[in-house]
């Protein structure tokens, strides 16, 4: 399902609860965490920053705003912990997270709000993302293409040969944890497609047809560095779903493939740019 241009006016408050994890993020932080601030619209947000207690000057940022933003900075067992500790304490109807690293476009969480409020039996929405770099510029424009028209054609048997849904731009009914549970540690870096075939598999997204956040990418970056890593993941998550089909599963094997050889001859073709600058 899809919405465009939906209106923030004249719907009822949503309270939505924002977590964003954080270890050693100086160099992002305050961009991600002005970037909710400064959210508007006909809902109430309630946010909070949970640091690993970081070492890198992030605790002094997060006193710079004062009572502005809650927080907390101690030793985690890693992002999945952070994550499912903000989760558990929400008390949002709507809940998501926010890496640190990533930033909300204006207009994003009046968008969720309104399209939840216009979609009362849906338990899930997400939307368009722009991928930039560590200078905030547009990057990878047809990895961001790519991914918006297979969200436009979504199906279950879709998702579970690749993930095109983009975690910074997902909000889900908080309700639903009781029910599947919360994030699996077992998985460092696909945990956020476990939940999105969970949701998926009680029932299809919301899809908001316009860009609602960026996700940066950089090569130190946790899904940067650790894409081959990602993708046997993801395929051990989905595989866990005995239902798909025959088709469906040699679907998955050459998503893995093409997916892994893309990436790695992108990466070798940086590096050979790299070698032959002046």
């Amino acid at each position: 399902m899809a919405v465009s241009d939906v209106s923030a006016t004249a719907v009822p408050r949503l309270r939505i609860s924002l977590v964003t994890p954080s270890y050693n993020q100086a160099a992002y932080i305050r961009r991600t965490i002005d970037s909710v601030l400064e959210q508007t619209g006909n809902f109430e947000l309630e946010y909070r920053v949970l640091d690993g207690g970081s070492t890198d000057g992030t605790v002094e940022i997060l006193e710079s705003y004062g009572d502005r933003v809650a927080w907390t900075s101690a030793r985690d067992h890693g992002q999945v912990d952070a994550i499912n500790k903000g989760l558990r304490a929400a008390t949002g109807d709507v809940v998501g997270w926010l890496n640190s690293d990533d930033v909300l476009l204006p207009g994003a969480l009046a968008r969720v709000a309104a399209a939840f409020a216009a979609n009362p039996g849906v338990e899930w929405v997400h939307g368009r993302c722009r991928i930039i770099d560590e200078h905030d510029a547009p990057v990878r424009r047809w990895v961001s293409f790519y991914k918006h028209y297979r969200a436009r054609n979504h199906s279950f048997s879709n998702l579970l040969t690749e993930n095109y849904i983009s975690q910074m731009t997902a909000f889900w009914r908080r309700s639903v944890h009781t029910e599947i549970g919360y994030l699996d540690p077992q998985f460092d870096l696909a945990f956020d497609y476990a939940l999105f075939l969970s949701l998926a598999d009680r029932g299809a997204p919301i899809y908001i047809d316009e860009e609602l956040a960026c996700f940066r990418w950089y090569e130190t970056s946790k899904s940067g560095a650790g894409f081959g890593k990602q993708v046997d993941q993801a395929t051990a998550i989905a595989a866990r779903y005995g239902h798909a089909g025959s088709w469906t599963r040699a679907r998955m094997q050459a998503k893995k493939l093409a997916i892994v050889s893309i990436y790695r001859a992108m990466g070798f073709g940086r590096a050979v740019l790299l070698r032959t600058r002046p």
